[in-house]
């Protein structure tokens, strides 16, 4: 059951991109903790929902609020320090930075909050050796498999202690075994360290992985149910 004040909240959300309808009157609630899948075809607006959501994206019409407080409300550099501090993020692709070895990946999220590089160096490496990344530290993203370089995302969207991952395809470019492997550790890090999970994906088997899920079409909440 969702608790009075959700984790994350969204009413009425509607985007248009020119004369095409993405959103069209979303509403979301998301509980402290709770994983949450977006399912629906291409175009359905699965993606723009979590833009929004995320506030990468500003709708239209609505409202996204963050533990009670409407984040549409807040300036330009509040809903960016709320971005770095409040949200993780893990993108199909991871969007790691190749130029920078594992651990620097991980640790730049808290170094743009101030933390000191070595201090954030000790803690990224401490996150990747919880993720079976340990004799890792030092590669690049271009030495590591796909599944690799997603631990070293989901590390990267974890070391801020966010209240909200937000992950977009995150097993899109794996193989099946890989992916389950990548979902098993996106969603047990993610509960243990407090946070919720917004998950896009198409595939009803990483679906499962989440505590519940809700289908999107035509820019609408068509359907939701308990994943498991």
């Amino acid at each position: 059951m969702i608790p009075a004040t959700p984790r994350l909240s969204a009413r009425g959300l509607a985007k248009q991109f020119g004369p095409t309808v993405a959103l069209a009157g979303v509403d979301v609630d998301l509980a402290d903790g709770e994983s949450l899948a977006v399912m629906g075809p291409s175009g359905s607006g699965k993606s723009t929902l979590l833009h929004c959501l995320a506030g990468i994206l500003p709708a239209d019409a609505g409202t996204v609020a963050l533990d009670g407080q409407e984040v549409g409300r807040l300036s330009d550099r509040e809903r960016s320090l709320l971005r770095r501090r409040r949200y993780g993020f893990v993108f199909q692709f991871g969007q790691l930075l190749s130029e920078l070895p594992a651990i620097e990946n991980v640790a730049l999220p808290s170094m743009l909050l101030g933390t000191p590089r070595r201090e954030a160096t000790e803690l990224a490496g401490r996150w990747l050796v919880s993720l079976g990344l340990a004799g890792m530290e030092w590669r690049r993203p271009g030495e590591l498999s796909g599944g690799q370089a997603q631990r070293v995302a989901v590390a990267r969207a974890l070391i801020t202690g966010p209240a909200v991952v937000f992950a977009d395809e995150p097993t899109g470019a794996l193989d099946q075994a890989t992916g389950h492997e990548v979902m098993r550790i996106l969603t047990e890090t993610t509960k243990a360290a407090g946070a919720s999970l917004v998950l896009v994906t198409h595939d009803a088997q990483v679906a499962d992985w989440c505590d519940r899920r809700i289908q999107v079409r035509d820019g609408l909440v068509r359907s939701a149910e308990g994943a498991r």
